[in-house]
């Protein structure tokens, strides 16, 4: 059993500058314990021969080279736009300002 006593919980709480009822510490209480019980488990458990990570996987590079491939033309894009300005879209403006 750890060493979690009412007392810590509300030396803890002052710190944080929290305030809790007389029920919240009991319940901390309980709970702080069983969090420090499961660590001090844990370290038990680890070894020195079992390196420390923060993946099970190695990550790897996520991003993929660039690649020029096959696009459209300005009229194959605005083919199908409702109104064009040459090579660009027109869309209503949307903040009540001319441009």
């Amino acid at each position: 059993m750890s060493e979690i006593t009412p007392e810590v919980v509300r030396h803890l709480a002052h710190l944080a500058r929290i305030g809790l009822t007389d029920d919240e510490v009991q319940r901390l209480t309980g709970e702080l314990s069983q969090i420090v019980d499961a660590v001090a488990t844990v370290r038990a458990v680890a070894t020195p021969e079992v390196p420390a990570t923060s993946h099970p996987i190695a990550l790897g590079t996520v991003t993929r080279p660039d690649v020029v491939g096959e696009t459209l033309t300005p009229d194959q894009a605005l083919a199908g736009a409702p109104e064009r300005d040459g090579d660009f879209f027109k869309v209503t403006s949307i903040l009540g300002e001319e441009q």
